[in-house]
């Protein structure tokens, strides 16, 4: 077992291109080749959390936060982050990061805080845009079933509970194969008429070169013609947030009580009670002021997430209440969620929670 078999199936599972464009998530330290002893799994890496390693003898540590965010342009142990990345070279400890790619993902950190609070009906709170495309091909008909069986098995085709899909219709191709070709039908010099299907279907974007290669080698022909479009669609598998509802109307204070005590928070800060009782819910693990006017938008009663600044506050406008259950709070799970993805798929190697409490706040 190798760390690239760890990282190469978390990534089928939470797709790197689904991190936000300011993330680090991947390998940040490390060789992809090296062996693995047994792996750590953490919320973040600090040098406590590396000492802990190394006392469990593990050699690869999983987080949800990158330890590096931005470039270091010295390493010298005068931040956390320098000490952290000088104590994992040295006892040749890799550092994988899984962060925004698991809160985008349907089955992701924001799903996992909805089953903690026990909310049913849920659903993205901000889809995903543009993460839609469309493959248009031309198939001779007797291979159409074995293209589409290919294509469909790299992924494409799927459209909510529905796989797949597609639409098929039958037309004339027409194509002269050159002086340096090798036609799988027709004759060199001479325009060829062969009975195709235009066959359609849509996928994620970040399955385009499986989609491709999947295409290529399934395709009987040199050269295989195919357009790739762009959507508009949302994708209702991936997105910002989460929605869900209460089994039934519970109110303001309680459903407060309720997340202090599943979340072990210290304290919550939230906007002045409406006077009307909880029935749906956003939520959103992490920083997530930023999706307050979608919470609002969606008409959800109360919007739980962290570190609202002064003036989001305000922004409730008596719409909604707010929530600010803390950051590591709202992503304490996280590390549960991790362990559950790679011990369901592997059992040939020891897998542990780190028992390090790397929350950086304490309340009075």
């Amino acid at each position: 077992m190798k760390i690239k078999d760890i990282t190469n199936y978390l990534e089928s599972v939470a797709p790197l291109p689904l991190q936000e464009n300011y993330d680090n998530s991947g390998l940040i330290i490390g060789d992809k080749n090296t062996e693995i002893n047994s792996v750590l799994i953490t919320l973040d890496t600090t040098p406590e959390v590396v000492e802990e390693a190394i006392t469990k003898k593990a050699n690869l540590i999983i987080s949800h936060h990158p330890v590096i965010f931005k470039g270091l342009k010295k390493i010298n142990g005068n931040s956390y982050i320098e000490r952290t990345v000088i104590k994992a070279l040295k006892n040749d400890i890799a550092i994988y990061a899984i962060h925004t790619n698991l809160d985008n993902i349907i089955n992701g950190v924001n799903s996992i805080l909805c089953k903690k609070l026990e909310l049913v009906n849920c659903k993205p709170l901000l889809p995903g845009e543009n993460q839609l495309q469309k493959l248009v091909t031309f198939i001779p008909v007797d291979y159409t079933n074995k293209v589409r069986a290919a294509v469909f098995a790299a992924g494409a085709g799927h459209i909510g509970n529905y796989d797949n899909c597609s639409f098929n219709i039958e037309g004339t191709g027409t194509f002269r194969a050159g002086k340096n070709t090798t036609p799988f039908i027709g004759e060199k010099n001479k325009e060829h008429h062969e009975e195709e299907i235009r066959f359609e279907t849509i996928f994620p974007f970040y399955l385009k070169n499986k989609i491709i290669n999947a295409l290529t080698e399934a395709h009987p022909y040199e050269e295989v013609a195919y357009d790739i479009y762009d959507l508009k669609n949302n994708y209702e598998k991936t997105g910002a947030g989460m929605t869900g509802e209460t089994k039934k109307e519970i109110s303001e204070k309680d459903f407060l009580i309720k997340i202090k005590d599943i979340l072990k928070t210290g304290t919550i800060r939230h906007t002045k009670l409406l006077g009307k009782p909880i029935q749906k819910v956003a939520l959103c693990g992490g920083s997530g002021s930023f999706l307050l006017k979608h919470a609002i938008n969606q008409n959800a009663d109360i919007f739980i997430s962290s570190d609202f600044k002064y003036h989001d506050f305000f922004d409730a406008d008596n719409k909604i209440l707010i929530a600010d259950a803390g950051h590591f709070e709202t992503e304490r799970f996280t590390k549960d969620l991790i362990f559950d993805i790679l011990t369901k798929k592997f059992n040939n190697f020891a897998c542990f929670l780190s028992k390090v409490n790397t929350n950086p706040i304490n309340y009075l």
